[in-house]
């Protein structure tokens, strides 16, 4: 599991010399209560801090930029620390540099400098201009004047992307040597408009990827499914988004390590314009505690009953 970059070799701690503000975590760790259980949640895309050198490189304002922004999805799942599984979310935001793409998943026509050998300047995300320092915030919508040079992706790279993915593959494995088991959702939001569904089903309140069934195990995607429903929700697995990089990454059943991504539709919390939570935020919130708390229910029982065919 995520071998192929090493940790920064020293962590930045006073000021970033491209940034006169001190330097923010790369991350934060929201610690889970006791009692435990074997889940850890992501939200790499809800970082809200934008520093200097960004916005002086970009040519949207602060507004604009947090089009990218999976706002206060951080918050929707902020009550899993009490539930008993620890919440992992970025700082910085996706624009600056987005942990749910590969190390290296970079746009060579937004640098100066020939990149490295080793960088993917041809997967579709890059395409799309959603690398892992984006050209794009919305499809059409650049974020930057200029060209970059190379050196500015590595240094926020080796920044926060490295950090954040450190953090989270330390977090499960801790969850799973005590457990033998471990959940990752990773949590996202998506706008309520613009989506390439198929069929004719409208645009849904919430979608679950599991990469097509290759990261999670069936019967935990299917719970989770059945209980969102049941909520009263529309939901839809796997279209348009059947889990990113994280997923795809971390997502090993046969290891005993489970992921899926949920998508939660904008306008459910929040006012897409003005970027304001509405009165649906706290509902949204509420259910989804409801939602790992059933989950958790569900992994408890399930290993009670395992338990006791063994012992028959």
């Amino acid at each position: 599991m995520y071998e192929q970059v090493p940790p920064p070799a020293t962590p930045p701690t006073a000021t970033d010399k491209s940034d006169a503000r001190p330097v923010r975590p790369p991350f934060e760790i929201m610690a889970a209560d006791s009692p435990r259980i074997p889940f850890v949640l992501s939200s790499p895309h809800s970082g809200s801090y934008y520093p200097s050198e960004l916005l002086a490189q970009s040519r949207l304002n602060e507004h604009m930029l947090r089009l990218s922004e999976d706002s206060y999805v951080d918050e929707l799942f902020g009550d899993a620390p009490a539930l008993g599984a620890p919440l992992l979310k970025a700082v910085y935001s996706r624009a600056h540099v987005d942990p749910n793409r590969e190390p290296f998943e970079l746009d060579p026509e937004m640098f100066t400098d020939p990149l490295p050998d080793h960088v993917n300047s041809q997967s579709e995300r890059v395409a799309i201009g959603f690398g892992t320092v984006a050209r794009e915030v919305a499809r059409g919508i650049t974020i930057y004047r200029g060209k970059l040079r190379y050196a500015e992706a590595l240094r926020r790279i080796e920044r926060i992307y490295f950090p954040y993915h450190h953090a989270l593959k330390s977090l499960l494995e801790e969850t799973l040597g005590d457990f033998g088991e471990a959940i990752l959702i990773d949590c996202h939001s998506m706008p309520s408009h613009g989506l390439t569904l198929i069929g004719n089903e409208g645009i849904p309140d919430i979608v679950i990827g599991d990469r097509f069934g290759q990261s999670c195990r069936h019967d935990l995607i299917t719970g989770a499914e059945a209980m969102l429903r049941s909520m009263g929700y529309k939901v839809v697995r796997n279209q348009p988004y059947a889990g990113g990089f994280i997923t795809e990454e971390y997502g090993r059943p046969a290891e005993g390590l489970h992921a899926f991504q949920i998508e939660l539709n904008r306008k459910l919390y929040m006012d897409e314009r003005t970027l304001v939570k509405h009165a649906g935020f706290v509902r949204i919130r509420q259910d989804m505690a409801r939602l790992i708390a059933h989950l958790a229910d569900y992994m408890r029982d399930a290993k009670h009953k395992m338990n006791s065919l063994a012992a028959e």
